[in-house]
């Protein structure tokens, strides 16, 4: 039996004659059925129950019935029992808005509106239906290519979203239950779908909008929970295959992206996945910062990169969302970002893996940063410079690298950094005489040039000696050695002494909105090169300290040219080496060159 003959048959309490019927006597017809149930005559409630099953091919009639019964429960959700009206309930809770018709949706999100603000019974299950519509059914996402099907995706998401939006402005408690059901329907890793994409890009819908002001750390720290398990999903060391007889400052990664996926079970989903969402992620931050709120949401994206991300030290990917909020917004974000980092690492309240990989990202943000500005980058090494200065002055008798290991870490941020910024730092007197007191911290008892990764050591060393910081002995040199057992010992078992979180960005999509802002080592001008007139020094020119009298050109960096990872994967293996490995400088001391003073 249908909408119509439901309301009127003669056997209803209002019959209202020939199909021609006000909304009032509608609403008055179904609220007798449903009370009918309660009196043990459950004939008029079935047939309203059955009113609501829509046969595909339904003609108008019927979903114009089917409106009308909808509009006449939003009406009547006071009379609604959740128990004795459950089957009516699954009914209302199992249609989809996918299959609906325009005027069908409004009316059923206008029940689901009315149910959530009437009664708090019902809040969690038309919030969880609601969210149920983040991820569509597999027709609309195998026919997302044909317009139609976009269309609908666009009108059935924002009928969702503005429900979700009035239920929270009804109901207070609507956003505090909200958010642990988007964490509890968050797609699992698939290696068959993209369906997490899909749900993240609602995710950042509901983060823009005012449930974001409530919720938005908690939405950040579910993407960015997720991006760390796609990123670690992927075995990047099948991909990283390096050149063992090359040094870490020689490198060029080749594009070996293809034949990575292919040595990895799933590979290819899970990189096309990862992709996608730090392409959404940035595209999500792009608008934030052109909304005027980025700084606002960079507190509660670092609060999510803190928990998720700072103490994962096999990603390779996911930190670069704030690499890229960063660089939207230098002077606010930018700072921020390496101030924090600088406070943990300061922080004796903090574990010391998590000071240890703070001022490792520190070192790789101030090094690869196109956007900092050289007086920046020089102010926050004087901070790290006085730092070990004050620990050396301070430490005891023990010698043991693994006793030492935040002074380590300390140290080889420095000589990692200016391995990067050498020549600009040098360029300027006062920078250069703001690490003057880094002479004692390497010519200290603790020797940290002897303990630090070599391969590091030797490209600081032979910048310092030609820029004429310190006189270094030629006897000093590493060769092809990328790590010590010394390193090993201050980098614990988390080989934080190979930790170089900002290494190049391995996924193509992702890499485009990266590599504007990121220096790679081959645009660096060490202090060993002679000057060339007609070339830029690509780590001098950047935000804040000169501009560049000619255009940049346009385009990306070729992608494949300047993919660079300096995380070494080799060790030493024989006494000979050891031996070679423990040589110090014959003297290390302030120069007495012209260009120091």
């Amino acid at each position: 039996m249908g909408a119509s003959e439901v309301l009127t048959d003669p056997s209803s309490l209002y019959d209202v004659g020939n199909g021609e019927y006000s909304d009032t006597y509608t609403m008055l017809t179904v609220r007798n059925a449903l009370a009918s149930v309660q009196n043990g005559e459950s004939d008029r409630y079935e047939e309203l129950v059955q009113s609501m099953q829509i046969i595909k091919g339904a003609d108008h009639a019927v979903w114009a019935d089917l409106v009308t019964i909808l509009n006449a429960l939003s009406g009547s959700v006071a009379c609604i029992d959740i128990i004795h009206h459950r089957k009516l309930l699954s009914s209302v809770f199992g249609m989809s808005l996918w299959d609906l018709k325009p005027h069908v949706m409004d009316a059923l999100v206008g029940l689901l509106i009315s149910l959530a603000a009437t009664s708090g019974k019902y809040l969690d299950s038309c919030l969880n239906m609601l969210i149920g519509h983040f991820v569509p059914p597999r027709w609309v996402i195998d026919r997302l290519s044909q317009r139609r099907v976009i269309d609908q995706k666009t009108d059935v998401l924002s009928w969702v979203h503005g429900a979700i939006l009035k239920i929270s402005l009804l109901v207070p408690l609507a956003p505090s239950r909200l958010l642990p059901m988007l964490a509890q329907q968050m797609p699992k890793i698939n290696k068959k779908d993209n369906l997490v994409v899909m749900y993240v890009e609602n995710l950042f819908k509901l983060q823009s909008s005012p449930i974001g002001q409530v919720g938005g750390s908690m939405i950040f720290m579910m993407v960015m929970e997720r991006l760390r398990d796609l990123d670690l999903e992927i075995d990047w060391d099948d991909i990283l295959q390096d050149d063992s007889s090359r040094g870490m400052f020689d490198m060029e990664l080749e594009d070996t992206m293809n034949e990575g996926e292919e040595n990895t079970s799933g590979g290819n989903v899970v990189f096309e996945s990862l992709d996608k969402l730090m392409v959404i992620s940035f595209d999500h931050l792009e608008s934030c910062n052109l909304d005027g709120r980025l700084d606002q949401v960079f507190e509660k994206l670092f609060g999510a990169f803190e928990n998720f991300i700072l103490n994962t030290y096999k990603s390779k990917v996911s930190q670069f969302l704030m690499f890229y909020a960063c660089s939207l917004d230098p002077e606010n974000c930018g700072v921020k970002f390496a101030s924090k980092l600088m406070d943990i690492f300061l922080s004796s309240n903090k574990p010391r893996p998590t000071r240890m990989s703070a001022v490792a990202y520190l070192a790789s943000y101030l090094a690869r940063g196109k956007f900092l500005p050289v007086s920046f980058v020089a102010s926050m090494l004087k901070r790290l410079v006085d730092e070990c200065a004050d620990y050396c002055g301070a430490c005891n008798d023990d010698i043991r690298p693994e006793a030492h290991q935040i002074f380590y870490s300390g140290c080889q941020a420095i000589m990692y950094v200016l391995c990067f910024r050498m020549r600009s730092i040098l360029n300027v007197p006062l920078f250069r005489s703001q690490l003057i007191p880094l002479e004692s911290v390497l010519m200290h008892r603790l020797n940290p040039l002897m303990v630090c990764l070599p391969s590091v050591v030797a490209e600081f060393l032979k910048q310092a000696k030609a820029g004429g910081m310190f006189v270094v002995s030629d006897s000093f040199i590493f060769d092809d050695l990328l790590e010590s057992e010394l390193s090993r010992a201050f980098g614990g078992p988390e080989r934080l002494d190979t930790f170089f979180p900002f290494d190049s960005c391995l996924l193509k999509s992702s890499n485009s909105y990266i590599s504007p802002n990121f220096i790679y080592w081959s645009m660096v001008r060490p202090t060993y090169e002679e000057d060339d007139d007609d070339e830029e020094d690509a780590e001098i020119i950047v935000n804040g300290d000169e501009e560049s009298d000619e255009e940049e050109e346009e385009g990306d960096l070729d992608y494949s040219m300047n993919k660079m990872s300096i995380t070494p994967k080799h060790s030493f293996k024989n006494k000979m080496e050891r031996d070679r490995l423990l040589k110090m400088p014959s003297m290390i001391r302030h120069s007495t060159s012209p260009e120091s003073l």
